[in-house]
């Protein structure tokens, strides 16, 4: 009887359409480059603008010369991406680490014969022991600051957490330029944005999952707020015990990035951003960065506010003894204000043997048809329950429940 109740309660569980992803938190490539003395030389070999570069789509037509709806040279942010979790292509199953990211939309792991010293160091997909695989043979290329990432594409059987997507069309990497794809602590990528940001032809891995009635509903939620343990990417639904209701929702004003209205930013509880705009501002809710991102002189005037000090790598250092008492900043959107503390917007690093302190913001420039730009990582989205709705194109927050005591 027990063995029946369980098995109703497995079935229960796959028609309501939950599948949990652990995503295991590592530290950034940033982060490693830091402790290892290494950080400068590198962006001094890598002079790029980190974050107009990955939302290049963002500029009017006139300032860069684009496709319509791509977005370029995205692997500069994930200097700072700290969560992965797991995936399997092929048959029987190959295993790759992928940042799971809602600021890209294309699926790629490096190939069996990649040439590049990167694919050293992670695992290779070997197509010639899948049984489900298909060779596309069309090549691709995504443009970094280091150079291009040249593959081939393909399709083949793919597996997230429970969920199998068959014939899902994704990169086979055979060149990827660069000293940043060698010490990543990621094999590929796994994009959850729209559509319209692929540089690969046929349908997101999301796309897909609800083509294929592979989720009960067309929604994915992150939960990322687990000190010490992993946090969590959930498939087709939300759950229930990890936030308090109401769900504060904004609908995607461009169906790109997952790109919603920010209403103000907010100091110690006076506005102090965004205020002036009859649209307010606008904001990229990104998964595949750890950071907050603005316009460089908001965000130049809010580091002078919290008292940081800058570097010569465009970081900002503040007094680890000074975390309790730096002031509160407050992100409003549709109506509700989310607060940050000085201990949540503050990243602690070591350098030798010392612990340093650098705040989460990041200067950035990024015009769009709304107004200024805002990019909202992991700093804000551990703060919060997040939810993605392609069935409704919106974006919704809601409260953590606050964690048992052990």
């Amino acid at each position: 009887m027990k063995r029946i109740l369980l098995l109703l309660l497995c079935c229960l569980c796959f028609v309501r359409g939950l599948v949990r992803i652990p995503l295991i938190k590592k530290p950034s490539l940033r982060s490693h480059l830091r402790a290892s003395d290494q950080l400068e030389d590198f962006l001094k070999d890598h002079q790029v603008d980190v974050f107009s570069r990955r939302y290049s789509q963002c500029y009017p037509p006139t300032l860069v010369s684009l496709k319509p709806g791509k977005a370029a040279e995205r692997l500069y942010n994930y200097m700072d991406a700290q969560y992965f979790g797991l995936i399997s292509l092929g048959t029987p199953g190959q295993n790759f680490t992928v940042v799971f990211d809602t600021g890209s939309a294309d699926l790629w792991v490096p190939s069996f014969y990649c040439v590049s010293p990167a694919c050293a160091s992670h695992h290779k997909f070997k197509a010639f022991e899948s049984s489900t695989y298909i060779r596309d043979g069309r090549v691709f290329g995504i443009h970094y600051g280091s150079g291009h990432l040249l593959g081939v594409l393909a399709k083949d059987l793919l597996k997230v957490g429970s969920l199998a997507v068959e014939n899902q069309e994704f990169g086979e990497s055979v060149y990827e330029p660069g000293l940043s794809f060698v010490m990543t602590k990621f094999d590929g990528v796994l994009g959850l944005s729209y559509p319209s940001l692929s540089d690969e032809l046929g349908a997101p891995v999301f796309d897909n999952l609800i083509n294929q009635n592979k989720v009960e509903k067309p929604i994915f939620s992150f939960y990322l707020n687990n000190p010490g343990k992993e946090g969590e990417l959930l498939l087709g639904a939300v759950d229930e015990d990890l936030f308090v209701r109401p769900i504060n929702w904004s609908p995607v004003t461009v169906k790109g990035y997952w790109q919603i209205k920010m209403d103000a930013v907010k100091v110690q509880g006076t506005t102090s951003f965004c205020k002036a705009d009859a649209n307010s501002c606008q904001a990229v809710v990104d998964t595949g960065t750890s950071l907050i991102a603005g316009p460089a002189m908001d965000i130049l005037f809010l580091q002078q506010l919290i008292g940081a000090t800058p570097t010569p790598f465009g970081e900002f250092l503040v007094d680890c003894s000074r975390i309790s008492s730096l002031p509160v900043i407050s992100f409003v959107i549709n109506g509700v204000e989310y607060s940050l503390t000085g201990e949540m917007y503050v990243k602690k690093d070591v350098i030798g043997d010392r612990g340093v302190c650098f705040t989460g913001f990041q200067a950035v420039d990024i015009t769009s048809l709304f107004g200024p730009m805002w990019v909202l990582g992991d700093v804000f989205l551990a703060q919060v329950y997040s939810v993605f709705d392609r069935g409704q194109d919106r974006v919704g927050f809601a409260r953590l429940k606050a964690r048992p005591t052990e």
